[in-house]
């Protein structure tokens, strides 16, 4: 899960997923499902490619490491108020976008004061985000609980 983890985040996958993590197995096929730490899902295993989508603890965790350097975007007021509410980002609300950005890569969504909303599913390219106007940019999979 480490060298799964640096390969796809480009990170030190022992500090993604320290001393202490448990991996759950899956009884039938044997495969790897969720990764978990201090008894919490961290990420899971996307069974139709083998990568890994993170949970909003995960994404914290990654955010970290990264220091807001790569697989992130930011959006405006109305773009966090969305995100808040449960909606996907729309690519009229994003100011800044991480240009290696490519579909289906895991994205980090912040707003613009720097706090981590979300974290989701490319649906564009970083450039693509920042060029258009309407549709969805990123498939928000898990936002900030509502009492950070």
């Amino acid at each position: 899960m480490r060298q799964l983890a640096s390969f796809q985040f480009g990170v030190d996958g022992e500090l993604l997923f320290p001393e202490g993590c448990e991996v759950e197995v899956s009884p039938t096929t044997g495969k790897v499902r969720r990764v978990r730490h201090g008894g919490r899902v961290i990420a899971t295993v996307r069974p139709s490619d083998g990568f890994l989508s993170l949970t909003f603890e995960g994404a914290q965790r990654l955010s970290e490491l990264l220091n807001g350097r790569r697989m992130h975007i930011v959006v405006d007021e109305a773009g966090v108020r969305r995100v808040l509410e449960g909606f996907d980002v729309s690519p009229a609300n994003i100011v800044e976008a991480d240009p290696g950005i490519i579909p289906g890569m895991e994205v980090l969504v912040y707003g613009v004061d720097g706090k981590l909303l979300a974290v989701g599913k490319a649906v564009l390219s970083g450039v693509e985000m920042l060029e258009l106007e309407r549709g969805t940019a990123v498939k928000v999979r898990h936002k900030a609980p509502s009492n950070l």
